[in-house]
């Protein structure tokens, strides 16, 4: 299986997936750890995190499939939402807890 059918399987198997450095519970970047907290701010509990220090091959690989240079990478019902930055604006406007509801 090649490394983009290995993050699609991940992306479209669980409903919210932040592609991120480090863990949930211990975030090796100032952006991963700000889109950690945004997600648990906007109520979500039940999402999943891909550690892409753990493997270079995904921390290249989730760049060419969305398209987006930067890590962290936030994935909701399949689709590519963007990084804390756009975590951010989307939160303050009410969209981020929008595109989260179960």
């Amino acid at each position: 299986m090649s490394i983009q059918d290995q993050i699609k399987e991940v992306v479209t198997t669980h409903r919210v997936v932040l592609f991120m450095k480090g863990t949930k519970q211990f975030p090796q970047c100032g952006f991963s750890s700000r889109a950690v907290q945004l997600l648990q701010a906007a109520g979500c509990t039940d999402f999943v995190t891909v550690n892409v220090l753990e493997n270079e091959e995904v921390r290249q690989g989730i760049k060419e499939y969305s398209n987006w240079p930067t890590i962290p990478q936030l994935y909701v019902n399949g689709e590519f939402l963007g990084g804390s930055d756009i975590m951010m604006e989307m939160y303050e406007a009410g969209e981020l807890q929008e595109a989260l509801k179960a």
